[in-house]
């Protein structure tokens, strides 16, 4: 039973007025308070609960990041768009795989595919594409990844050698080992009976001999599926469709670099046979090699609606705006005799406005090192990319201004370190 003076209180306050409430507070000695002054009780009702400060209490380091999508530098930042989807996601109950059917829908269409899957991230879409393509719908054969001897499953995976660096972890992780090839002849060479995929890394596309056409050509030659790997290829948003109009029977992209999804997600797209026989492998399935890559509906959902609003984007105006920040920095610095800037954008990833910076030591006495320790060590602390003679930045991490404090501080590093 409530004593009286709280039911009395509770009852009905969304009902009373400011000044009737207050009336009531002050009347009861056990909650003081004078006739119109504000209690403890009122403002606790008024005022919202504070935020708390994670970063701050954990005593992490924030910081400018003029360096890039890194992973180390947790990717990109979300829109508010994504986090109010994952926000309201998380209120209530579904279905994981009627998530995954109904938004892969949603993104297949967008990208001209077949079919299409949200996964934990670029490497995880690569080992459960090839996942789908050894073992097709066949559940057995899903449960006996990553042992493929005796079971009927191919075992070799076909790549050019400029592009077989170390992400093809994410390839071996199903128990193929990759056969390496520089030519044409050397394809056709290698394939064989236990030829399960011909891979391709479309950053080191200038690293190999065979381009993606006619990767694709040989792979419908031999009836061999093929495979490319996108992962930090967007901008331009026309990569997102290309490769599936091209032919490439899977396409993998990292969905929290320039989409600006869930770091932890990623794009796999591609034919419907080989998405089916995928997703087999992925959660909430268990007793798979997928089973650890698991995607919560919160990303599934973030991710679709981070890839809408990235196709639907205005990228002219998008590109302009990354541009004007570069070249205001570059004006800033090169005020400083002896730095110089060139501006390009990468060709075939991260192909955005990137600065080069270097500095000539008889005029400014500084180490890259030197530099990007003093950006890191200041306040606002600054992320950079090293280089061999300079370092590069740049901008399209960068939060509307940041530009300019990126460019004051470099300025006041290089006049510092003048000679």
């Amino acid at each position: 039973m409530l004593p009286n003076y709280l039911r009395i209180l509770l009852t009905p306050i969304a009902m009373l007025s400011r000044r009737k409430l207050i009336q009531r507070l002050s009347a009861m000695p056990l909650l003081g308070g004078v006739l119109g002054s504000v209690t403890p009780f009122e403002s606790a009702l008024a005022a919202p609960a504070a935020t708390r400060n994670l970063l701050k209490e954990l005593g992490l380091r924030t910081f400018i990041n003029a360096a890039g999508t890194y992973t180390a530098m947790t990717g990109s930042l979300m829109h508010d768009e994504v986090m109010e989807a994952i926000q309201a996601a998380s209120k209530e109950f579904v279905m994981l795989d009627d998530v995954q059917t109904k938004v892969g829908e949603k993104i297949a269409a967008l990208t001209h595919a077949e079919s299409a899957v949200v996964t934990a991230g670029c490497f995880s879409a690569m080992t459960l594409g090839l996942a789908g393509v050894l073992t097709g719908m066949d559940q057995k054969k899903v449960e006996q990844l990553p042992h493929l001897a005796g079971t009927g499953m191919k075992s070799e995976v076909i790549a050019q050698k400029g592009h077989n660096v170390g992400y093809n972890h994410a390839l071996t992780n199903t128990g193929c080992k990759i056969v390496e090839v520089e030519t044409v002849e050397d394809v056709e060479k290698a394939i064989n009976e236990k030829t399960a995929m011909l891979w391709f890394l479309h950053i080191q596309s200038d690293k190999g001999k065979i381009m993606h056409e006619q990767w694709v050509a040989l792979g419908k030659k031999h009836n061999i599926p093929t495979m490319i790997d996108i992962a930090a290829d967007v901008p331009p948003v026309e990569n997102l469709w290309k490769f599936n109009d091209m032919g490439f029977d899977l396409v993998c992209v990292s969905g929290g670099k320039a989409m600006r999804g869930p770091q932890s997600a990623g794009l796999l797209m591609g034919k419907k046979k080989y998405i089916d026989a995928a997703r087999l492998s992925m959660p909430p399935r268990g007793s798979t090699i997928g089973r650890g890559m698991k995607v919560n509906k919160e990303e599934i959902l973030g991710m679709y609606v981070a890839l809408e609003k990235f196709v639907n984007q205005d990228h002219q105006k998008e590109w302009k705006m990354w541009e004007d920040r570069a070249a205001h920095i570059a004006d800033t610095i090169t005020k400083v005799n002896g730095v110089t800037v060139t501006t390009e954008a990468p060709p075939l990833g991260n192909h955005t406005p990137t600065l080069r910076i270097a500095w000539d030591p008889a005029k400014v006495s500084l180490t890259t090192k030197a530099l990007q320790d003093n950006l890191r060590n200041g306040n606002p602390s600054i992320e950079v990319v090293g280089a061999p003679n300079g370092i590069s930045i740049t901008t399209w991490m960068l939060k509307p201004g940041q530009e300019k404090i990126v460019a004051s501080r470099l300025k006041e590093e290089f006049t510092k370190a003048s000679v």
